[in-house]
């Protein structure tokens, strides 16, 4: 209803850094996270995050690798997707910069957020890549930013798929898989 949404108080930052529990904040709405996510989940990022960081390692252009860190958009916007890779952040606190690549675990009770408003809104704040990852179907679709829109490049359980971003990266899905058995 537009009419709801027009009354809907809206936060800052400053309100979100003082709250309890651990929520997202996007355009002034605050979202209450799920529960911790599964061992499975937990289990897809970590093997994702150490396979994206070997190879960017020793990157040039300071590339980095994080879980589940806050990304503060802007002084309505903050949000805390499962994986992200960013690049020349000089933030010491949280990304502050526009991520290159994020990830997001896709579980049932975070689908309709994972495949819409963010997906909208990462494309909107400009992120190169997309990937979400379907551990329970063991597929992945990826993303890409091409003028200003995320089309679709990837979408399988098998093969690979390689990240064109300031320090290129691939993802191997059938040794992602192998680990997960």
């Amino acid at each position: 209803m537009v009419l709801a949404e027009t009354y809907l108080p809206r936060y800052t930052y400053e309100d979100y850094a003082n709250w309890e529990g651990d929520w997202e904040l996007i355009e002034g709405v605050p979202y209450a996270m799920v529960p911790s996510p599964l061992k499975r989940h937990q289990f897809v990022s970590m093997l994702i995050a150490k396979m994206v960081y070997e190879q960017i390692a020793d990157c040039p252009y300071n590339c980095q690798v994080f879980q589940d860190v806050d990304w503060i958009v802007n002084n309505s916007t903050v949000v805390r997707p499962d994986l992200l890779v960013v690049c020349e952040d000089e933030a010491e606190d949280y990304v502050r910069k526009t991520p290159e690549v994020v990830f997001e675990i896709v579980s049932p009770t975070s689908a309709t957020k994972d495949e819409n408003l963010k997906f909208l809104l990462y494309q909107q704040e400009g992120v190169k890549y997309y990937v979400l990852v379907y551990p329970e179907g063991r597929k992945i679709k990826v993303y890409k930013l091409m003028e200003g829109r995320f089309i679709k490049v990837f979408d399988d359980t098998k093969g690979s798929f390689r990240l064109e971003v300031s320090c290129p990266f691939e993802v191997k899905l059938d040794e992602l898989w192998k680990r997960m058995e």
